[in-house]
């Protein structure tokens, strides 16, 4: 799957590397994403986001039409990420779970995180439910988009 990746801190790139073991081509951006930054994204499948990036409707609509399928947070929190714009744009949404990085230290999470959002892209490239990292069932259920939100 072709990916970018935003808001990229130092830190992150060697966790995400390592978590990715060459499968997917994933473009690493130090800017956060916002309708100035969206056209990173052009010629890519998913968006890699964090809790800094802008991902209002606006955002949402810019990457939907340059083909963005899917956006992943690599954070548990989603309020950043316009749920009903991406229902509507059919952008499937994931997010790190709680119980993946609850009890780590702080220097276990960015790998933690990185995994969690590596292992996202496989299930989506595979066409495979995403459990508890699925989000997107809330924009689904709140435009009527697609009831049968566990093929996501």
């Amino acid at each position: 799957m072709k990916v970018v990746a935003y808001s990229i801190k130092t830190a992150e790139k060697e966790p995400l590397a390592i978590a990715n073991h060459k499968k997917h081509e994933i473009t690493l951006i130090s800017n956060s994403l916002s309708t100035e930054t969206a056209s990173f994204a052009e010629g890519k499948e998913a968006a890699i986001v964090f809790t800094e990036d802008d991902v209002s409707a606006e955002v949402i609509h810019k990457l939907s039409d340059l083909g963005i399928k899917y956006i992943a947070t690599r954070s548990n929190d989603v309020s950043h990420i316009d749920a009903v714009a991406a229902g509507i744009c059919n952008i499937k949404i994931a997010n790190v779970p709680q119980m993946t990085i609850a009890g780590l230290s702080s220097a276990e999470i960015p790998m933690a995180l990185a995994v969690e959002t590596i292992n996202n892209l496989d299930k989506w490239q595979g066409k495979k439910c995403l459990g508890d990292a699925c989000v997107c069932s809330k924009a689904c259920d709140s435009v009527k988009v697609n009831t049968e939100h566990h093929e996501h």
